[in-house]
């Protein structure tokens, strides 16, 4: 399986890191060693004194498709989830500034966070699904996907456009406004509507 990233897909993120809006998704991959193993906690990486949290929506892919028609995206997935996007921060502005890949900066071991998923009928519409990430019992971020620049079905199409969608792969739809740093002793959890999807100590 591979985890596809989508990067600036909300607004106010955009602005929030001083970026340029994007004229198509931004892709990038973690490999499956990023996924931080269920019930462990989370180490903050020696290599970074920055690393960001991003709370993402997560869709899995139930079966193998290529140049997907946006029409019939929805057929590719029943389940929605919620994850982090660690992102070391400093090594990745670091990395940018020298025009190098940024994959050191977010795809290094334990930077993707999977938690529960729930079937997509639960909601009336995948478009309009809210999500939110507390630290320490304060909301830090707070998102709905209607705010996506790009859309669930959206994405699917375009992904499909570069690579084969298989079985298990799984898509991180983008993070809103309000990343930031975190903390040894930080606790971290996930929300979908008032579900919690995830909890995660940070070492």
């Amino acid at each position: 399986m591979k985890i596809i990233c989508i990067g600036r897909n909300y607004a106010a993120h955009i602005a929030e890191l001083e970026n340029e809006k994007p004229k198509d998704p931004i892709i990038f991959l973690k490999p499956d060693t990023s996924i931080l193993l269920k019930k462990n906690p989370f180490f903050i990486p020696e290599f970074s004194n920055d690393v960001h949290h991003e709370v993402e929506l997560l869709v899995k892919i139930k079966k193998i498709g290529k140049h997907i028609d946006r029409k019939f995206a929805h057929k590719y997935y029943d389940e929605i989830g919620l994850g982090i996007d660690f992102t070391a921060r400093d090594l990745q502005q670091e990395l940018k500034s020298k025009g190098h890949p940024w994959e050191k900066a977010k795809a290094f071991d334990g930077a993707a966070v999977v938690g529960a998923f729930l079937d997509k009928e639960q909601f009336d519409s995948v478009d309009d699904i809210n999500f939110s990430l507390k630290k320490n019992g304060n909301t830090v971020q707070d998102g709905n996907s209607s705010l996506m620049l790009w859309k669930i079905d959206e994405l699917i199409e375009y992904i499909s456009k570069y690579f084969t969608l298989k079985i298990g792969d799984i898509i991180f739809t983008g993070t809103p406004a309000g990343v930031g740093a975190i903390s040894p002793n930080d606790l971290l959890t996930g929300f979908i509507e008032d579900r919690e999807m995830f909890s995660i100590k940070v070492k």
